[in-house]
């Protein structure tokens, strides 16, 4: 990042070092997650996480500009459990001389929230936050500075997510205090993934609906516990059918809700709702991240439709569960819509919650 004007053409990068992993392999990610649909639903299949070796991230970190021939910045994919290290590198242009009253570097883990909570002064809550110093007040003769940093077991609590109106961020971020001027400073994110695990019961969705003498459908899947590259098995059986179905689709959506005491109105919410929780400063996103047709046509009584869903092949940036009980402010929760059309257009769905997990990294 480079600063003109008050920052004298100083120019101030981070480089993260690669995680230490007992594999001889380190994930490495096209794009910082986000909470968009991509345009292009074949894209997550033109562009994978890759797998690189430790010691060629190793080569690659010293080197200018993420260290490969094509100049790529790697961003890595880190664990709750890795330290996050790397090094400062500050250039001066030929023949200035900076005085400074110190440098220092940060970590720090935030959750930044929506405009409601901007609004009230509350933008933001720093769940870690530490800081170690690079540099005592000093100048900088040399061109190029070069500083190391090394953040060692540092707890970090929640993966990172970037919402519409709320995310979960680390950032290393380096500051140059100077007398009299606002500091230089620059900033680089962390990415944080955590591994999460099957439950040892991880029990079926089962459930009859319908409307009394016109629809009786009984649908069911395999299992409410996904991880997030696992594939969505059932089928839908139709035990009595008196009306005309046109079509009928799955979609897989997500709902954000962000806001004061989300956990404490979800907690009080009936069990297994799957209906927005609301409130005074309560803000829910819902996105519909793929939705396909899975029946054309007209069903008759005794019809089975099989249902094969694969998460890893949704043009989104998937991410686990997120409960509110976690840490107070927000939840993200993932649910399959099923949604019959008849000839008039009247449409009967059915929603029911999926927990998603991460099994890997990526």
């Amino acid at each position: 990042m480079s600063f003109f004007g008050l920052g004298g053409g100083i120019v101030c990068d981070i480089s993260l070092e690669p995680p230490q992993t007992k594999s001889s392999h380190i994930v490495t990610l096209d794009h910082v997650p986000s909470w968009k649909v991509r345009k292009n639903a074949f894209s997550h299949a033109i562009k994978k996480p890759k797998n690189i070796t430790a010691f060629h991230a190793s080569a690659l970190a010293g080197m200018p500009g993420g260290g490969d021939s094509q100049n790529v910045n790697y961003i890595y994919a880190y664990r709750d459990e890795d330290d996050v290290k790397g090094v400062v590198n500050i250039a001066v242009p030929p023949g200035k001389k900076v005085d400074h009253l110190g440098i220092k570097v940060e970590f720090v883990g935030r959750i930044d929230l929506g405009p409601l909570a901007m609004s009230d002064g509350r933008g933001h809550y720093d769940f870690i936050s530490l800081t170690k110093e690079l540099s005592p007040p000093s100048s900088l003769y040399n061109q190029n500075s070069s500083f190391a940093f090394h953040f060692k077991n540092t707890e970090k609590p929640y993966e990172t997510y970037h919402g519409k109106n709320v995310s979960i961020r680390y950032l290393v971020r380096v500051s140059i205090e100077r007398k009299f001027l606002p500091p230089i400073s620059s900033e680089k994110e962390v990415i944080v993934q955590i591994f999460g695990r099957e439950p040892q019961v991880n029990e079926a969705i089962k459930m009859e609906v319908g409307i009394e003498d016109c629809l009786h459908i009984e649908f069911e899947y395999e299992k409410r516990w996904h991880h997030l590259r696992d594939t969505i098995r059932g089928q839908i059986n139709f035990l009595l059918v008196k009306i005309k179905i046109k079509y009928m689709e799955l979609a897989v959506i997500r709902r954000e809700t962000s806001g004061e005491n989300v956990a404490q109105l979800q907690a009080n919410s009936a069990a297994g709702s799957t209906q927005p929780v609301s409130g005074p400063n309560i803000m829910t996103e819902t996105q519909t991240l793929v939705k396909y047709e899975i029946m054309d046509g007209a069903p008759v009584k005794g019809e089975n439709v099989p249902v094969k869903l694969h998460l890893a092949g949704i043009p989104a940036d998937l991410t686990p569960t997120i409960d509110a009980a976690q840490n107070n402010r927000f939840s993200v929760r993932y649910f399959l819509n099923l949604v019959l059309v008849d000839e008039e257009d009247r449409r009967y769905f059915k929603q029911q919650e999926i927990i998603l997990w991460r099994k890997e990294l990526g």
